[in-house]
């Protein structure tokens, strides 16, 4: 009885440390992408992230700025009924946890967006579309946090990556976040 005990609870032990990182799936109009997350490395960024998804917030949602060859950038603006995009109303900025975990924008990473102050990330975040080495953290600079990796639809990103843009980067043609859900 206790061998079958012990043998039980190293079982469950193994899984739980073990245990797959979450992954969510983001569904556009052209095509879906599959990002695996990191809680070990960037815990507030994913809690934040994943808080976003599990409240439909990022439903409908657009990729609002595109440069190919750099990244594509979504989860913060919406189209209004007048079919002109409208900032959503977000819960407060996280802290930066690019210096901590020392991930890098390489591509397909996703990382948060954020401004000139390394602490206002919110909702916004974008997905690395080639090696980007200028955007990491260091000692001496705060760079942008990863929190995950792109596990399948690089196609996809390759087709968002490259859609016509205007001058403000601002795709052409609406791409559209229709949901992000966890898997």
């Amino acid at each position: 009885m206790k061998f079958l005990i012990t043998l039980c609870s190293t079982i469950l032990f193994t899984l739980n440390v073990y245990a797959a990182n979450p992954k969510v799936e983001i569904q556009t109009n052209m095509g879906s992408m599959t990002i695996e997350l990191y809680p070990d490395q960037a815990p507030i960024t994913v809690k934040n992230f994943l808080g976003y998804v599990k409240s439909g917030f990022y439903n409908d949602t657009v990729f609002h700025r595109i440069i190919n060859n750099f990244m594509i950038q979504g989860g913060g603006y919406k189209f209004n009924k007048a079919g002109s995009p409208e900032l959503k109303k977000t819960k407060p900025a996280i802290k930066n946890e690019g210096k901590k975990n020392k991930l890098k924008n390489d591509r397909g990473t996703i990382a948060m967006a954020r401004t000139g102050n390394p602490h206002s990330a919110t909702s916004q975040f974008f997905i690395n579309h080639k090696n980007n080495k200028f955007l990491n953290s260091s000692d001496s600079k705060w760079g942008y946090a990863v929190f995950g990796k792109l596990v399948k639809g690089e196609k996809t990103l390759d087709k968002i990556a490259t859609t016509t843009t205007k001058a403000d980067d601002f795709p052409v043609k609406k791409i559209i976040i229709k949901s992000i859900k966890k898997l």
